[in-house]
């Protein structure tokens, strides 16, 4: 692992409060500790989003995220290219969407495609993750939900929302890793709680982790502890 990974850990982090518990108070923790550890990015659900910008304005380090189609990628193509351009006219500047992954277990490839063009496009250039939810894909299923992502222009593919009960697992990104190459960026999310699994995740080729707040924190901080994070 190239050494300068670790101690930029905090650089390859999103942090996140995207679960529809999630409070205000939970916000508020959120930007205070993306202030102390300036994480790259910060993701909280659409109706928080631009409290999060306003608070997060002074910080040129730390990019506002948004979640398009999330959790279930279920919306229609209108919808989500519409919440997308909407998110980006806020001020995010990335934007995580889930994949109409019930549609690629339908075989219905071009909608998948389309549907990922179409948010893209409304993105007008900003990098767009595309989250295709492994945990409830095959094999083939994981290769071929990367191969559609590229061809609609995604800069990620990102492997789950952390909705799923089940965790991103080595075997799921080893076939991310097979299917993308060079040819985009791999996130890994969902389940990744530990400095040990962010490590073996990167060894695989992933650059951008989404981990939960709390789990952060204790990543940091166990990386602080080693003497591996400047």
């Amino acid at each position: 692992m190239n050494p300068d990974f670790l101690r930029n850990l905090n650089r390859h982090i999103d942090i996140s409060c995207v679960h529809s518990t999630h409070t205000l108070s939970d916000i508020n923790d959120m930007i205070s500790i993306s202030k102390k550890y300036q994480f790259i990015s910060v993701f909280a659900m659409p109706c928080y989003t631009p409290y999060l910008i306003s608070q997060l304005k002074e910080e040129p380090l730390i990019n506002v995220g948004g979640v398009v189609g999330f959790p279930t990628g279920c919306d229609t193509i209108a919808s989500k290219a519409a919440q997308a351009k909407e998110l980006v006219n806020m001020g995010c500047k990335e934007l995580d969407m889930v994949m109409a992954y019930g549609l690629l277990k339908s075989k219905d490839y071009n909608y998948v495609s389309e549907d990922i063009k179409a948010v893209v496009s409304a993105c007008n250039g900003h990098p767009v993750k595309v989250i295709i939810e492994t945990s409830y894909l095959n094999d083939y299923e994981i290769s071929k939900a990367c191969e559609l992502a590229i061809q609609g222009g995604a800069s990620f593919v990102k492997s789950g929302t952390g909705w799923s009960p089940n965790p991103t697992t080595v075997h799921a990104i080893k076939i991310m890793k097979e299917a993308v190459g060079e040819r985009a960026l791999i996130k890994a999310a969902g389940g990744i709680r530990t400095l040990s699994a962010v490590k073996e995740l990167a060894e695989l080729g992933c650059e951008r982790f989404g981990i939960g707040v709390a789990s952060a924190v204790l990543i940091m901080n166990e990386a602080k502890g080693l003497n591996t994070f400047s």
